[in-house]
């Protein structure tokens, strides 16, 4: 399984993507965000979170219009899988291949924590490997991580099963409590917290790695 991760100018994250990546057995292929194609063959294309263009007004907007994203969009329209956490999850928003967006946080104030999430589906690549009902406990670290949505669009995901995680105890305003959803076709996920961050016995636990195992395995399997 071939996995591309997209590096920004800022980024913090995107070498812990790729090593949990690593770690669930997928080739990896870093690729600099003025790059205009992907690399042939690609599986899935990992969007990393942490402080793209230093973290600034509306840094998912400014990432969003990468050259590379819209090879990242086609390769979606294609029915191509795509991860994005954090700044990740920003981008994925603002280019139109997840519905809503995220806001300032309510607080206003930027949250680093770990906490407890809610697993509400296990019917994705993504999140197979965990059963519906599971809490997990995943980090944040965010100031703009507020996901909002029209009334239309959360009755949508609602039914159609697609928010993937909840948080337990809401630290940012997000509407009905959600830290991830997923596309119509199940194979795009955004989520606020850091799976890759909970992804090694020494980081505090590994049920971040879990995210990981599951989507290398079906996509290795495919």
């Amino acid at each position: 399984m071939h996995a591309a991760v997209v590096v920004f100018p800022g980024s913090n994250c995107d070498r812990d993507m790729k090593v949990a990546f690593e770690r669930a057995g997928a080739k990896v292929t870093m690729v600099w965000h003025k790059d205009t194609d992907l690399p042939k063959g690609v599986d899935v294309v990992g969007i990393p979170g942490g402080f793209s263009f230093g973290d600034y007004l509306r840094c998912g907007a400014i990432a969003a219009n990468s050259p590379i994203c819209q090879s990242v969009k086609a390769h979606a329209d294609r029915g191509g899988y795509a991860l994005g956490i954090c700044n990740g999850f920003q981008v994925l928003t603002e280019t139109g291949m997840l519905p809503g967006v995220l806001l300032r946080n309510s607080g206003l104030k930027y949250v680093c924590k770990a906490l407890d999430l809610k697993v509400e589906t296990s019917n994705s690549a993504f999140t197979s490997g965990y059963n519906a009902g599971t809490t997990i406990t995943i980090p944040i670290a965010h100031h703009d991580g507020n996901y909002f949505a029209d009334s239309d669009t959360l009755k949508a995901l609602n039914e159609e099963e697609r928010v993937a995680f909840r948080y337990v105890e809401n630290p940012n305003g997000s509407q009905q409590d959600i830290a991830g959803v997923l596309s119509e076709n199940r194979r795009v996920l955004g989520m606020m917290p850091h799976p890759e961050r909970m992804a090694e016995r020494t980081h505090g636990n590994t049920e971040g790695a879990t995210l990981f195992a599951s989507l290398v395995g079906q996509l290795a399997d495919a």
